[in-house]
C-alpha cells in the first residue's frame, strides 16, 4: 500500500443560515496516497468543493469545522499534525507551499492588475524566501513545465491578456510553485474546451510522473475520473455514498447513486434515444429524509432505507457503500421476477 499523507476522519463541516444549520459535509472519511490521484464525485451541492476547502480552512465566516480530523503529513514532520486545529498562521505556512489549490474559474482567481508571472513570483518570495530575481526565473520556469510557450513573455503579460487554457496553465504553475505534496484541483476543466480539457488533463497527469504530487480532484465529470483518477468517492448531501478503486466503480458499482450516475453517462452507441436522468432532485439540506438520503430517488429503498440511515461498509477488498444492501442481490432477486 501506498504512503498516506493525507488522512480525513468523520470530517463535519457546517454553515450557519437565517434558516437553520446546513450540514454541507456530514461525516466524511478518506485518506490521499502520495502520488496517487483521488477523485471525489457527485452531482452539484453534494459536498466536494466544501471538502476542500475545509482541508485548507478556506471557509465563509458562517462556516465551520464541527467535528473530526484532517491529519496531514508534511515533509518535515515526525508525526502527522490536525489541520483543523492549526492556527490561521500555521494554516498559512501549509497553503500554497505544502498543500496547493487550482479553482474553478481562472479568470476570478487570478489578479488582473498584476502580471502572471509577478504572481506566481509572490508565492515563491513568501514560502521559498528568494529574492525578487530568482523568483522571477522561478515563475518563468513553472511556467514552462506547464507547457507554456513564450514562457519569459508569458510572464509579462495580464491575466486578460490569455485564453481560458493558458490561465489555467498559470493557476496550475502558481499551484505547484513551490513543489507542494498535494495538489487540490476543483473542477480544473470545467470552463476549457474539450480540446483544451484534454491537454490540462494529460499535463496534470505529467506533473504526477515528474514532481510525485499527490491530486485530489474535484468534479461531476465521470469521464475527467476514468481518466484520471486512482481511487473515488461519491458524494451526496454531505456523505460519502461508494468508496472504491476506480476499475472498481466503473466495473461493478454497487450504490444505486453510483450506478445512476454512470447510467446518465450519455454513449455512442444510445443515438437517437432518450438520455437517462436522475429521477426527483437533491433534497433541501435543512430538512433532510430521516433515513437515506438518496431513498427518496432510490428504486430499491424500502421501509428500512426511509426510517433508519445507513453507514459506510465495507463490501469487499478496498470496496465500501453507505447502503442497507448489496445492489447486485437486489437486480438478482428482480430478474428471477
Amino acid at each position: 500500500m501506498s504512503e498516506v499523507i493525507l488522512k480525513v476522519e468523520n470530517l463535519k463541516t457546517h454553515f450557519s443560515t437565517n434558516k437553520g444549520t446546513i450540514k454541507s459535509v456530514d461525516g466524511v472519511n478518506f485518506s490521499v496516497e502520495k502520488s496517487k490521484t483521488l477523485a471525489i464525485v457527485g452531482e452539484s451541492g453534494c459536498g466536494k468543493s466544501v471538502t476542500s476547502l475545509s482541508i485548507l480552512r478556506l471557509l465563509d465566516e458562517n462556516g465551520k469545522i464541527a467535528d473530526g480530523k484532517i491529519m496531514f503529513q508534511g515533509r518535515d514532520d515526525k508525526e502527522p499534525k490536525n489541520l483543523a486545529g492549526l492556527t490561521e498562521k500555521e494554516m498559512r505556512n501549509i497553503r500554497g507551499k505544502d498543500i496547493s489549490m487550482i479553482f474553478q474559474e481562472p479568470m476570478t482567481s487570478l489578479n488582473p492588475v498584476f502580471k502572471v508571472g509577478e504572481q506566481i513570483a509572490e508565492v515563491v518570495i513568501l514560502h521559498e524566501k528568494l529574492n525578487k530575481a530568482d523568483a522571477n526565473k522561478r515563475a518563468v520556469k513553472m511556467l514552462e513545465l506547464v507547457g507554456i510557450p513564450r514562457a519569459e513573455e508569458v510572464a509579462e503579460n495580464y491575466p486578460f491578456q490569455l485564453s481560458g487554457g493558458m490561465r489555467q496553465r498559470v493557476m496550475i504553475a502558481m499551484a505547484l510553485a513551490c513543489e507542494p505534496q498535494i495538489l487540490i484541483a476543483d473542477e480544473p476543466t470545467t470552463a476549457l474546451d474539450v480540446t483544451i480539457q484534454a491537454q490540462i488533463l494529460n499535463l496534470m497527469k505529467d506533473l504526477i510522473t515528474k514532481t510525485g504530487t499527490s491530486i485530489m480532484l474535484i468534479t461531476h465529470d465521470l469521464g475527467v475520473v476514468a481518466q484520471m483518477a486512482d481511487h473515488v468517492i461519491v458524494m451526496y448531501c454531505g456523505k460519502v455514498v461508494e468508496d472504491a478503486p476506480v476499475e472498481i466503480l466503473f466495473g461493478d458499482p454497487k450504490h444505486p447513486y453510483t450506478q445512476d450516475l454512470l447510467r446518465s453517462i450519455p454513449a455512442l452507441s444510445s443515438s437517437g434515444e432518450k438520455l437517462y436522468t436522475i429521477p426527483g432532485a437533491v433534497p433541501n439540506p435543512l430538512h433532510l429524509p430521516a433515513g437515506c438520503y438518496y431513498a427518496p430517488r432510490c428504486p430499491h429503498a424500502t421501509d428500512k432505507c426511509t426510517s433508519e440511515q445507513p453507514s459506510l461498509r465495507a463490501i469487499g477488498d478496498n470496496h465500501k457503500i453507505s447502503c442497507w444492501f448489496d445492489i447486485s442481490d437486489i437486480t438478482a432477486k428482480e430478474g428471477q421476477q
